[in-house]
């Protein structure tokens, strides 16, 4: 009888760890991607310059898609890129619709509890934009205002943090968000600096008054406990930046240098 319930326990215990996902056993995404010839990368398709479509092209173009086509580049595969919503972002990684995410995510704790991320790219911070006609100039002026926030992202709970007296109006995209202020159906915008200074250059009307109120670093989403890929990914963003290449490319779009560096990285 020992015999018997000791095989039986064996057996149970076999069983059990083979339902059990393996980190180990998994296969990473970098021998995925290796094999299939092609990185599928989620990114913006409506937050210039960091991720927008090009209207010539009717292509992905920005920032983060050039980053992402430096990685593709380093592994010798193709780019394939999906949009990425800012409350789609971590389901597409969570279901294995992407091998990665670049689509200006903040790197939260509380977002690391279903996903991982890559050490950050970039640092920004969080503002509002409102049109010149409102005369809008504090934070405080938020205070019983109507002020458009994308879904998904963490602009419109920060803004109740330092302004609670504010309503929030979720909209899908950032260009929703944009044409309900222009057409005065929101007082303002609250989104990563990035993009508002991107549209207050593009559009007379508005302007971005006061000062950060939040600082946002930039990670890629990558799939939970799967180090060989972000152990790859890391050294691609580290060499782009020792080479100055990051440099060249900020350039291109912001048409300056970085004001930040990237976080220290064991060498």
């Amino acid at each position: 009888m020992k015999r018997i319930a000791l095989a039986l326990f064996s057996l149970v215990v076999a069983v059990a760890f083979l339902a059990v996902p393996n980190s180990y056993s998994a296969e990473s995404t970098l021998a995925k991607v290796k094999k299939r010839g092609v990185l599928v990368a989620g990114v913006k398709f409506d937050f210039p310059p960091m991720g927008f479509i090009d209207k010539k092209t009717g292509k992905p173009d920005g920032f983060d898609v050039d980053l992402v086509k430096e990685i593709a580049k380093k592994l010798g595969v193709k780019t394939k890129f999906v949009q990425a919503l800012s409350k789609t972002r971590i389901p597409l990684i969570v279901n294995g619709n992407v091998d990665l995410i670049a689509a200006t995510m903040t790197h939260k704790r509380s977002r690391d509890k279903v996903i991982d991320f890559s050490m950050h790219y970039l640092i920004t911070g969080q503002r509002f934009i409102t049109r010149k006609d409102t005369g809008i100039k504090h934070i405080s002026q938020l205070a019983g205002k109507r002020v458009a926030a994308v879904q998904g992202g963490n602009a419109g709970p920060n803004l109740l943090k330092v302004q609670p007296k504010a309503t929030v109006v979720p909209f899908q995209e950032h260009t929703e968000n944009l044409l309900a202020l222009k057409q005065k159906k929101v007082d303002a915008m609250v989104t990563d600096d990035i993009l508002l200074q991107w549209m207050a250059k593009n559009n007379p009307d508005l302007v971005v008054p006061g000062k950060l109120y939040t600082i946002e670093p930039y990670g890629m989403g990558l799939r939970e406990n799967d180090s060989d890929w972000r152990d790859f990914v890391n050294e691609v963003l580290l060499e782009l930046w020792e080479t100055k290449r990051y440099h060249a490319i900020w350039r291109k779009w912001f048409g300056r240098d970085p004001d930040f560096t990237l976080p220290w990285y064991p060498k």
